[in-house]
């Protein structure tokens, strides 16, 4: 790890009691971009670690196609991974990646930094249940799983997956649509219950008219921000007299939107005229 003289110098007159190991160790983690404080504190682990093994794990990394830069990211997101082991811990990761979703080791980087949480995982008890889970539902291309929705390989089927699907089926549909919808729009794992599904579906039931076959057949529309998107966008149409397509109503920039309903317009007073 680099440790410039400079910055040692700079280091040793802020951290004068330190011994030397540890404010290497302090220093070579700030040149990371990794903020020694915080990572402590979510990964005591941290105080005692030699920086011998902290580099192994920086080494290793790189020699797995991460660039310096990513670092900070990395660690960043997942302390754990400054006191993992190589071996038990961060090899198995990458095995998983070529063996279960055939990632090649060129786009290693592309799937890390895309989500970090990956190497903190095991894959025994997270990664491949979660992969057999997804893959039960109809997810058939792993690599595309690993590059696009890395983050469903990290979530948990029992507490995170499964009854995301268990409400959107309680909605009123079978649960081979509610399958459907998640298999065109992976992102419905990652949305809370209750942050999300509730309140856009009770706005789109009480406020739009909308019900359960709009969602199947836009599942996007939750992607969408309720108080940015789907209720301006809803009010001004409402408010114009314009009827549009949930798809066409959510997925049009401001000025498309805008056009739209200028057309719209133009067309009632077309009527209105004739």
């Amino acid at each position: 790890m680099p440790t410039p003289t400079t910055a040692a110098a700079a280091l040793s007159l802020h951290l004068p009691e330190l011994p030397s190991r540890v404010k290497d160790k302090i220093l070579s983690l700030e040149l990371m971009g990794v903020d020694y404080g915080r990572a402590l504190a979510l990964n005591p682990a941290l105080r005692d670690a030699a920086p011998e093994s902290i580099h192994a794990v920086v080494t290793f990394l790189q020699s797995r196609g991460l660039h310096f830069k990513d670092l900070d990211r990395v660690f960043g997101m997942c302390p754990s991974l400054l006191t993992a082991n190589v071996r038990a811990d961060l090899r198995p990761v990458f095995a998983f990646l070529t063996d279960d979703l055939g990632v090649p080791d060129t786009a290693y980087r592309r799937v890390v930094v895309k989500c970090p949480r990956i190497l903190a995982c095991s894959v025994r008890d997270q990664l491949r249940p979660a992969l057999l889970y997804l893959r039960r539902l109809g997810f058939r291309d792993g690599r595309a799983l690993a590059f696009q929705d890395p983050i469903l390989l990290v979530s948990s089927v029992e507490r995170t997956m499964i009854p995301k699907l268990d409400f959107l089926a309680g909605l009123g549909m079978p649960r081979d649509d509610a399958v459907a919808m998640v298999l065109r729009c992976p992102a419905l794992f990652t949305f809370s219950i209750e942050r999300n599904y509730k309140p856009k579906f009770e706005y789109l039931v009480a406020e739009m008219g909308g019900g359960v076959d709009d969602i199947k057949a836009f599942p996007q529309y939750f992607t969408f921000s309720l108080d940015k998107r789907i209720s301006p966008r809803h009010r001004a149409a409402a408010d114009t007299g314009v009827s549009l397509p949930l798809p066409d109503m959510l997925k049009a920039t401001d000025d498309e939107f805008r056009e739209m309903l200028d057309k719209a317009l133009e067309r009632q007073k077309q009527k209105q005229a004739a």
